[in-house]
């Protein structure tokens, strides 16, 4: 193999995208269900009370508020694990697990926001 292909990361590991490969496929459909279960919580309270009504409704603009910032946030970081696939690999690495991280972490937020009726 020529030297000039790996001119930026002589001794970096060549398969280092199967990190960023796999935190996308764990991340895409985990996002979804934490985005798909968020939108439809507020279903949780339509037999509720009206003042378990307000209370669940005090609570759940904050977290969704929280969902779409963290979600969006999860999305910035897989995206960057595949930018820096080939400059930086341990960067990468640490970005591929962080992905799929920061989707739960949103979730269990969400979870601990809203007061549930």
């Amino acid at each position: 193999m020529p030297d000039n292909v790996m001119d930026d990361a002589p001794d970096s590991p060549r398969h280092t995208w199967v990190a960023s490969l796999i935190s996308t496929v764990v991340t895409l459909p985990l996002a979804f269900f934490a985005l798909v279960y968020s939108m439809l919580s507020p279903m949780a309270c339509d037999s509720c009370s009206e003042a378990d009504a307000h209370r669940f409704d005090a609570g759940f603009g904050p977290a969704w508020a929280v969902t779409c910032c963290g979600l969006l946030l999860a999305l910035v970081i897989l995206v960057a694990s595949w930018v820096f696939t080939r400059r930086r690999p341990p960067t990468a690495i640490g970005l591929a697990v962080a992905a799929p991280a920061t989707v739960f972490f949103t979730w269990v937020a969400f979870m601990t926001l809203i007061n549930w009726p």
